[in-house]
């Protein structure tokens, strides 16, 4: 089975790649009221990597995550259909790519984040990985 890949967008004053980075250990990716990214995680296996992006004023990708546990109930609310994955810090993106360098690069005109920029939790495709890894100068 294959590797999925992901995009979790988040304030950076709210919860940044600093806090993410500091924390050491998974974080639940908590607080997503949108059933489209709920659904998303539900997909999400352990092991699967993601893009950590700030969005706001900076609208950039800055680091990258795995996926640490799979789907289960929201810690921040009672309501039972509310469920989240649990993240974990893997490294920095060394040059952290923009909004506006993907929105500017043809190959990812069908990207998620291009055309629907509000939704927290997205899927990535191995192609739009590997083209942001190569923009943002990360090494495996």
């Amino acid at each position: 089975m294959s590797m999925a890949y992901w995009l979790f967008k988040s304030e950076p004053n709210t919860w940044g790649w600093d806090h993410q980075v500091k924390k050491g250990a998974p974080q639940e990716w908590d607080g997503v009221r949108n059933y489209a990214a709920r659904n998303f995680m539900r997909d999400m296996k352990v092991g699967d990597l993601g893009f950590f992006y700030h969005s706001v004023d900076e609208k950039r990708i800055v680091g990258i995550v795995r996926v640490a546990a799979e789907a289960h109930r929201d810690s921040t609310t009672d309501d039972e259909r509310w469920e989240c994955v649990d993240i974990e810090a893997v490294k920095p993106v060394p040059r952290p790519v923009t909004l506006d360098e993907i929105k500017a690069t043809p190959a990812l005109k069908d990207m998620i984040l291009v055309n629907n920029s509000r939704l927290s939790v997205q899927p990535v495709t191995d192609k739009e990985w590997k083209l942001i890894c190569k923009m943002g100068e990360v090494v495996d």
